[in-house]
């Protein structure tokens, strides 16, 4: 079992930065592919960025490539999302997610990961 925090969320300016982080809890986190979903008012969950659990293979959706970097630091059982240049599209709920253990590959299917966090608010004001 794996259980996921959100943490980081909040309002910020078009243009501006925040960090996401997933405090995970539970004895597999570094051997977890972990990923970054997104839900928009009105909208469905939309994949994000995914990290294979050594760290050495990523993905990530064109709408954040080159803006968004997926982390994470094994030794503290955390996963980040940095995110710059904000926009007002990327205003969502942000949820961090988890594969079962020793899955490598990361996904941006959704049904592929099996553990989920409550999300953070994320709101991009124009």
């Amino acid at each position: 079992q794996v259980q996921l925090v959100e943490s980081g969320g909040g309002l910020v300016q078009a243009g501006g930065s925040l960090r996401l982080s997933c405090a995970a809890s539970g004895r597999t986190f570094s051997r977890n592919t972990m990923g970054w979903f997104r839900q928009a008012p009105g909208k469905e969950r939309e994949f994000v960025a995914s990290m294979s659990w050594s760290g050495g293979t990523t993905l990530y959706a064109d709408s954040v490539k080159d803006r968004f970097t997926i982390s994470r630091d094994n030794a503290k059982n955390t996963l980040y999302l940095q995110m710059n240049n904000l926009k007002s599209e990327d205003t969502a709920v942000y949820y961090c997610a988890a594969r079962s253990s020793g899955t490598y590959y990361p996904s941006r299917g959704s049904m592929a990961y099996d553990y989920w966090g409550q999300g953070t608010q994320v709101t991009v004001s124009s």
